[in-house]
């Protein structure tokens, strides 16, 4: 079952097309680089593209009706999007389910501190990374601090070209020979991924001079004192803009695309919607990433309580509807897979595994080590799902998360199967996942737009 390279087959059209997305894809990279910023430029997209708020549609009194667009957004870290169709929507929905969040460092709530004249930023990393991997790079730090008078400020400090950046240090080469000899997982410890911040000392202070001045620019800048980053949620990611990579073009690097690659690929095609018969669902979500806990994680409650929300907006909410439109929904579980890598090639099983330029991938089951906490697909909506695609010429492949024993990952497809749709896990193939840079292939990311918008037109 041989894929073909995909490049090979695209006409002009195509060609202009994928350039266009792919060129759409880096910017919402770029203006969205925690879950809040990806939150507010969809619904800066949605409602361009004449989505409502539903809460603003409930506050009204309007009842929401067949070829109705409305969104619903959490905490400004979560957001669901539906586009009604005309078919019943107790026969179900078609849902896109993606993820927001990703790997990355968060300033502690007590962060700042002074050593040697040198002030630093205290972080506890968030999600599976290689921790070597953030030394002597440049970073950003974007988030918000939140003040007891119910002030919020917006942060982001080193994305323009006039911005300082941050980095954290690493041990010099010719006196590292004690360090080289560790484990990889220990070449750079949890506690030592703190972000070099300032060196200029308040010259009218004796003590922690260094950290003074800092707080004294955060005050200038921001109104910010030390204690308000106890309620403050700073985050620090590479910095730099998505680049095309490659003498062709052919791919993208940047940060974060597991999993906004297929967050913005969904959200493209649900805002390409004219008309659909089955209404159409598209939900991004926080915290995959640490196994999709808390308020704002796909095991939290708010997409259940924003589907009933609707009902009752159509004038239709019962207990028992909303578990019938649940369990009839089918959703994709638009989430990336690990594309193969021929300098690591020892850990994939070449048959099984998701390559570049092919398509967008399935996973039946994710999980590890005897798809434990994994959701497996039925041969049923698989076929389905070959049909759908096959019928709009939409490239795809299927893959394993690596060789068998060798480790695993999860998505969210899990959370949603507990109300008995059908889900699958379904997105684009990523090299250097979880790495500060990640790498994709345009075509991977042109396919995954194509397929998700036949998935929600069947």
């Amino acid at each position: 079952m041989e894929r073909k390279n995909v490049w090979t087959g695209y006409t002009k059209k195509n060609l202009a097309e994928l350039e266009k997305l792919n060129k759409n894809y880096r910017q919402f990279l770029d203006k969205g680089k925690t879950e809040r910023e990806c939150v507010a430029e969809t619904i800066r997209l949605a409602e361009k593209a004449g989505y409502r708020s539903l809460p603003e549609v409930m506050k009204s009194g309007e009842q929401v009706k067949a070829g109705d667009k409305v969104y619903a957004a959490f905490m400004e870290k979560t957001i669901a999007l539906f586009h009604i169709g005309t078919k019943e929507i107790e026969k179900g929905m078609n849902i896109l389910g993606a993820h927001l969040d990703s790997p990355r460092l968060d300033l502690k709530q007590n962060p700042l501190y002074e050593d040697t004249e040198l002030a630093y930023l205290d972080t506890h990393y968030y999600g599976g990374i290689k921790k070597y991997q953030w030394v002597t790079i440049p970073l950003a730090i974007h988030g918000v601090v939140a003040k007891k008078d119910g002030t919020v400020t917006n942060i982001s400090i080193g994305e323009e070209e006039e911005d300082p950046v941050f980095c954290i240090s690493d041990l010099l080469i010719h006196l590292a020979g004690e360090q080289m000899e560790k484990k990889a997982a220990k070449v750079i410890e949890g506690e030592a991924l703190n972000l070099l911040v300032g060196n200029i000392p308040l010259k009218e202070e004796e003590k922690d001079a260094v950290k003074a001045n800092i707080l004294k620019l955060l005050k200038e800048k921001y109104d910010m004192d030390e204690e308000d980053f106890l309620s403050a949620e700073l985050e620090v990611v590479p910095a730099g803009k998505a680049r095309e990579c490659g003498l062709d073009r052919s791919m993208i690097l940047a940060y974060g695309q597991d999993d906004r690659v297929c967050a913005y690929t969904s959200l493209e095609a649900m805002l390409d919607l004219k008309k659909v018969k089955r209404t159409a669902c598209c939900i991004l979500v926080d915290k995959e990433e640490i196994g999709s806990v808390g308020a704002t994680g796909m095991q939290s409650r708010f997409f259940e309580n924003t589907v009933a929300e609707l009902l009752n907006c159509m004038g239709e909410y019962s207990e028992l509807k909303l578990r019938r439109l649940l369990a009839n929904s089918r959703m994709l579980s638009s989430d990336v897979s690990a594309a193969f890598d021929p300098e690591f090639a020892a850990s994939f099983e070449k048959k099984n595994t998701a390559y570049f330029a092919k398509g967008i991938v399935f996973n039946k089951y994710t999980g590890a080590r005897g798809k434990s906490s994994s959701n497996d697909a039925n041969a049923e909506y698989i076929a389905d799902l070959r049909r759908i695609l096959d019928k709009k010429g939409v490239a795809y492949q299927t893959a394993e998360l690596g060789k068998v024993d060798f480790g695993g990952g999860g998505t969210i497809a899990y959370i949603l199967a507990l109300y008995g749709m059908q889900v699958i896990d379904c997105g684009v193939a990523v090299m250097n996942m979880h790495a500060p840079w990640e790498i994709t292939s345009k075509a991977d990311v042109y396919e995954a737009k194509r397929c998700y918008t036949a998935f929600l037109e069947d």
